[in-house]
Parts: C-alpha cells; structure tokens; sequence
C-alpha cells in the first residue's frame, strides 16, 4: 500500500480502489454515501488486503 494509494483514499476513496475491482469500487461508493469516514476505513480496509 503505497503513500499515494493512501492519500487518495482519504481524499477520493472510491478512486483509490478502481483496480480492485467493480464490487470494491460499489461496496466504498456506497459506503461513501453514508458518510466519508466509513468510505475511507472501507477503502482502507480493501487496501490493506492486497487487491
């Protein structure tokens, strides 16, 4: 997980997961929707997985 996948998942969290694929970009846009800090823990989360 690099510094700017980081920085991008605080500012844009569905961009930062695009290359995850189209359920991980859905499941954070969602997540996003509710409310920025569950968008970015989300994309936080599937980072850390190693997509």
């Amino acid at each position: 997980m690099s510094f700017l996948r980081v920085l991008l998942a605080i500012l844009f969290p569905p961009l930062s997961v695009i290359d995850c694929g189209c359920g991980s970009v859905i499941i954070v846009f969602l997540l996003t929707l509710c409310g920025w800090v569950p968008g970015v823990i989300g994309a936080l989360v599937i980072l850390n997985k190693n997509c």
